[in-house]
């Protein structure tokens, strides 16, 4: 079944590493939520009135969000769109946020899982990310969740940055196993174009990413995660059994989606849609009633190589037969791909299914863009 994203295109504060698109402006927040109210109204059919199975809130920073302005998106959702019983609502927030107050309008909202920011517990790590939070903050906004009664939460820790030592890696998976979380979404620090850390290491202020310890770091967490029962579902996301992040599977898993809000990504099985990244435009066009978007119609090979780049990354691996139905059949030019990295014991061939060993998870990128045609 489908789901529902809504990006909340703003930020305190621009981290070195983030290329997301926000805001550190929040002057025009209420008129964007109206934005988002009317951008729903006009993609109510986009999805065919299909059930929704999940709603995400991601950005930016949707902690930033009233109590009023989350419930008012909550208000239209329900109006708007058939939803499940129980559907996973996730809500992306950054620890600094998660004051009382704030933990206690969740709690009292349809969230039921939260997305904490935290990257890491150490202090150096934090001032070199240019977060807004303090390691003191990252503990105590877990403890206090865990307080209000939420139990489905996830972080976000990163790993790979050159003030993030191996111990200090093992420090911060030994806090998050220290909380019995169910859920972790690890990322290597990735120095992505036009960000700050771009900037910085063009520069010489900042060394690269030390590709070496990033591995060692990545190997490491594998193994801690796995000697506590949890899955490697996916190359950056960790749970234990049943617990994994219903909306992004469904991603990988090429199920329907509707993106609300600026620089979101809809996609309906044919075409890929994408809305405008750029708060001002975005409120323009919607005030007129109209919506921005680019549209790409998939082609085949764009099917392709998409199936083959996210299944790669999960534990349910890339289908032949899934391969053979799509509109052009492109199995012999993906047997021919793969069979090397197969030999080479980076992938794991069970029947049809192929999947990453653990040192093909260590060049999934690599290993998916051989196969692509």
């Amino acid at each position: 079944m489908p789901g529902l994203y809504l990006h909340i295109p703003f930020c305190k504060q621009a981290c070195h590493y983030c290329n997301f698109h926000f805001s550190t402006s929040l002057k025009y927040k209420g008129e964007l939520v109206q934005a988002l109210l009317r951008e729903m109204e006009l993609q109510r059919d986009y999805l065919g009135g299909a059930t929704l199975n999940t709603i995400y809130f991601g950005g930016g920073t949707p902690s930033l969000l009233s109590g009023d302005e989350l419930q008012m998106i909550f208000d239209q959702i329900y109006r708007l769109f058939p939803v499940v019983a129980e559907p996973e609502i996730t809500f992306e927030a950054n620890p600094d946020d998660l004051t009382q107050e704030k933990v206690d309008i969740l709690q009292k909202s349809p969230v039921n899982r939260l997305s904490i920011g935290i990257q890491s517990f150490s202090e150096e790590d934090l001032r070199f990310m240019n977060r807004a939070h303090s390691a003191e903050e990252a503990t105590t906004c877990l403890k206090r969740a865990r307080d209000a009664g939420f139990e489905n939460i996830t972080i976000d820790l990163i790993y790979g940055s050159p003030t993030t030592s191996d111990a200090q890696w093992t420090n911060n998976l030994d806090l998050f196993f220290g909380f019995d979380l169910p859920h972790l979404s690890p990322y290597c620090l990735t120095v992505e174009s036009k960000t700050a850390l771009d900037h910085f290491v063009k520069k010489g202020k900042v060394p690269p990413v030390d590709e070496e310890k990033a591995s060692r770091q990545f190997e490491y967490l594998m193994d801690a995660m796995a000697a506590r029962g949890y899955e490697h579902y996916e190359i950056s996301n960790f749970a234990k059994p049943g617990r994994h992040s219903k909306h992004n599977s469904s991603y990988w898993l090429g199920e329907p989606y509707l993106g609300i809000g600026p620089a979101a990504h809809s996609f309906n099985g044919d075409t890929r849609q994408w809305n405008i990244a750029n708060n001002a435009r975005y409120l323009q066009t919607l005030s007129e009633g109209r919506l921005a978007f680019e549209l790409e119609t998939l082609t085949p090979a764009n099917r392709f190589n998409e199936y083959v780049m996210t299944s790669l990354r999960t534990q349910w691996g890339c289908n032949l037969a899934h391969i053979q139905s799509l509109p052009e059949d492109f199995s012999n030019h993906f047997l021919a791909s793969i069979q090397r990295f197969v030999a080479e014991g980076q992938v794991v061939r069970q029947g049809d299914v192929f999947t990453l060993s653990r040192q093909g998870k260590l060049v999934a990128d690599h290993i998916a863009a051989e196969c692509f045609v």
